[in-house]
């Protein structure tokens, strides 16, 4: 029989679809066509497959070759489909058994050597194989980054000829290497204690990180803002396996793949404010995620919000609700999970001095409206605190009083986002509207009080909701079982801009 099939997977998104290579060896002229919506990459892999197998000492069949690439309808990239391809040919003309075929699944490029090359996106395809109850036949560079998904059996191969000895044989012959995994980096050199005062930053920055909640930092430049900004994975909870595995998934299909020292490690994205659409949501051809997917479970960080183009703040918004994004094109489709924690930092006015004790500020009022413009009151809505960030006096720097560490913050926010996941199962940032008057009820008086905050702001039901959730994360985190005035006030106090807007 002149046919062979070899499993393998795709890859559409963080998923990885199941692909059947079908190998037929028939009569007539001499020839490889490839079918079932190849891309380019893969319509190249038959002159990659014809160099490694001769010069790996194998027969090139000098017979029409068709391989079929199924399900037909999904398309089909990159050279992860080199190896299955080779494998198939071997095994239909007989010069492998095809016997075990069925126990591995199998993915990598290869050079015109037979020397296995790493791919993208190889941890989504372990864990579906996993899931699948097959071995994962992968290259020796890919074989940690497979091995981050508990409970997969993953053999590492440099070269064609160890893929095919351990068909032949089914011998443990290639190395399993040991689900282990590397442990998380500690972020020593981005501590809170590096932060000379701005007590009241600092505050809100901890409530940020003990509910999940949006932040907003606004303040002369030269303040701190980015330094605050970048010290916030240092003092959220550490995350759980699953975080991780979608974490470290999403860095696996993306251009600069997985670095394994980052594993277990919160991402920091800080785009550039010149970054497009495309780039903040992902995009392409072949959808890619973006920064919004690349911080999933981290911090998205946009310095000088408003230099960024108003079109592409307003991308955020729908993400920041539902915490995924869907990559529509023509041809397909693709949804990538984007849980992010969003961190922005601005100035008050397009010279940033705005209310500056030392500085005067040189911008007309109606450059500051049409500056504060450029972010839009709904995206503002989407934004929990709003802190600012004043000028510090010289006497405050010189660090004659030491500064409390990420360590010992992180000890409080991680009791509190206990408190939280004990009782709703999430953090208070994605509680819904009957959570929220569930979990965040207020005496009479205090229904008062937010009543005239919210008349006097002017401030909208969102925003409402998200005090609340706010005022929820104060009490946790001073542990009571309760939302009280002072914890009610507090929350009400983190709506900086929206203060300076209602004058």
């Amino acid at each position: 029989m002149s046919l062979a099939i070899v499993h393998t997977r795709a890859q559409v998104g963080i998923d990885a679809p199941p692909v059947s290579v079908e190998v037929h060896l028939s009569a007539g002229l001499p020839g490889l066509f490839i079918v079932g919506l190849p891309e380019a990459a893969v319509k190249e892999s038959k002159d990659r497959v014809r160099g490694a197998i001769l010069n790996s000492r194998f027969e090139f069949p000098s017979r029409r070759i068709t391989i079929n690439l199924a399900p037909a309808d999904l398309p089909k990239e990159g050279g992860r489909f080199d190896l299955p391809i080779a494998l198939g040919i071997l095994a239909a003309s007989g010069q492998i058994g095809r016997e075990r075929l069925g126990q591995y699944e199998c993915l990598g490029e290869l050079a015109l050597g037979g020397e296995l090359r790493g791919v993208r996106g190889v941890l989504p395809a372990a864990l579906a194989c996993r899931d699948a109850g097959r071995t994962l036949l992968a290259p020796a560079d890919n074989a940690a980054e497979a091995l981050l998904a508990s409970g997969a059996t993953v053999l590492g191969a440099g070269h064609l000829l160890e893929i095919c000895r351990q068909l032949n044989t089914g011998a443990a012959l290639l190395p399993s290497h040991p689900p282990s995994r590397p442990e998380p980096e500690p972020l020593l050199e981005r501590d809170l204690s590096d932060v000379r005062g701005q007590q009241h930053a600092k505050r809100a920055l901890e409530i940020a990180a003990a509910g999940g909640h949006n932040l907003l930092l606004i303040g002369p430049p030269g303040t701190g803002k980015t330094m605050l900004a970048s010290r916030l994975p240092g003092i959220l909870p550490p995350l759980s396996e699953t975080e991780a595995l979608e974490t470290a998934a999403i860095a696996s299909i993306s251009a600069q793949g997985l670095d394994l020292r980052q594993w277990g490690v919160r991402p920091f994205r800080a785009p550039h404010h010149t970054a497009s659409a495309v780039a903040l949501v992902g995009g392409g051809g072949l959808p890619r995620p973006g920064e919004i997917s690349l911080a999933h479970h981290g911090v998205l960080f946009l310095d000088e919000l408003p230099e960024y183009d108003r079109r592409v703040l307003e991308v955020l918004r729908e993400p920041m609700e539902s915490g995924h994004i869907t990559i529509s094109r023509a041809a397909r489709q693709a949804d990538f999970p984007a849980r992010f924690q969003l961190v922005a930092a601005m100035n008050p006015c397009p010279c940033g001095y705005l209310g500056d004790t030392e500085r005067r500020c040189a911008c007309g009022q109606e450059q500051v409206r049409r500056y504060r413009a450029r972010v839009s009151g709904p995206l503002l809505d989407r934004i929990d605190l709003h802190i600012e960030v004043p000028r510090l006096a010289h006497r405050a720097l010189r660090g004659d009083v030491p500064e409390e560490n990420s360590a010992a913050v992180r000890v409080r926010v991680c009791a509190a986002r206990e408190q939280q996941l004990r009782r709703a199962g999430k953090p208070n940032s994605l509680l819904r509207t009957h959570e929220i008057e569930r979990h965040c009820t207020l005496s009479e008086a205090d229904h008062r009080l937010l009543e005239q905050a919210l008349e006097r702001l002017g401030l909208s039901p969102r925003a409402y909701h998200r005090i609340l959730k706010v005022a929820r994360t104060i009490a946790d985190l001073a542990g009571g079982d309760g939302i009280k005035t002072p914890h009610l006030t507090e929350a009400i106090s983190y709506r900086a801009l929206d203060r300076t807007l209602a004058r």
